[in-house]
């Protein structure tokens, strides 16, 4: 059997093992049918963040929750390993120090050094760095399990702990919002100091604009201004909570969801590959794409020309 497989062609094999797949998943439906859908499975409670110690002052909801826990420890292990290697640096570089610099490489030159001058470049670009390796550990950190899981509890010697889940930060609108306000507000300041506040406004229309155009010019670049905190915000929090979303229902999720077990036998794959995918791609994209569009800004306002 071994040497007739192995004298099939590669388009063969691959059709013999859809085969056998296809086999088992039928055998799986038909041994396992649906139980009917489970209506107590909320898949909206996975981002629920329940607060663990309740803290509020003068009306304002300060309670430690997983997404407080998730940014303390990207916070810490952002500053961590970047110290780490600061401290470790030689004329010779080994392999972590290499990639740390092309990283370096890429936040300077590719980021902030082409969107701004090389004076804001160097006043800007530890700002920018910082934003884009906390994004980016803070994605990656996201994707780890960890004992987070209040809904759903183990018992470990007769204690129940909570069960093992992934959560990202900025899966949760309100970490992007304050990043991206944060740079919105910066970039506002930069523009006004470097032009005067008159000739900053003034910088929103386009040279050469009819007089008769110019207010409605400025409107629109007002509202241009304002929609940048939303999409700056929402596409990295659209990004994340779809990723994990994703992971989620082909991870088990759906065949809990459907009351049909059989179909995490077909999910399963989808969900490795779904997490490959954000691992590798999206939670550094996501990151590259957050720092860029602030390079970008702030290379815009203070640019000399519209």
């Amino acid at each position: 059997m071994s040497a007739a497989v192995r004298a099939m062609s590669v388009r063969a094999k691959v059709m013999l093992g859809l085969g056998i797949y296809l086999a088992v998943t039928v055998a799986l439906l038909l041994l396992f049918p649906s139980e009917g859908k489970n209506e107590s499975f909320k898949p909206v409670e996975e981002f629920r963040l329940d607060p663990w110690v309740e803290i509020k002052v003068a009306g304002i909801d300060l309670s430690i929750n997983k997404a407080v826990l998730y940014l303390v420890i990207s916070c810490l292990l952002t500053v961590a390993f970047m110290t780490w290697i600061a401290r470790r640096m030689q004329a010779r570089p080994n392999r972590v120090q290499a990639a740390v610099e092309a990283l370096y490489d890429l936040t300077y030159t590719t980021i902030a050094r082409q969107n701004m001058s090389p004076q804001m470049a160097a006043r800007w670009f530890p700002f920018v760095g910082a934003l884009f390796f906390f994004i980016w550990v803070s994605n990656l950190v996201g994707y780890i399990p960890l004992p987070i899981n209040t809904h759903a509890t183990v018992a470990v010697f007769g204690i129940e702990f909570p069960a093992f889940a992934i959560y990202a930060a900025t899966a949760n609108l309100s970490v992007p919002l304050v990043l991206a306000a944060v740079v919105w507000l910066s970039y506002h300041l930069e523009g006004i100091r470097e032009k005067g506040l008159a000739a900053y406004l003034s910088s929103w229309i386009p040279s050469g604009t009819p007089a008769a155009m110019r207010p409605m010019m400025f409107a629109i670049e007002l509202i241009s201004h304002s929609v940048r905190l939303i999409s700056l915000s929402v596409r990295l929090f659209a990004n994340m909570l779809a990723g994990h979303l994703m992971i989620l229902f082909m991870a088990g999720g759906l065949a809990v969801l459907l009351g049909v077990a059989a179909i995490a036998w077909v999910t399963l794959p989808l969900a490795v590959f779904f997490f490959v995918f954000e691992v590798v791609l999206v939670a550094t994209l996501q990151a590259f794409i957050f720092a860029t569009l602030t390079s970008i800004y702030f290379g815009e306002a203070t640019a000399e020309g519209h």
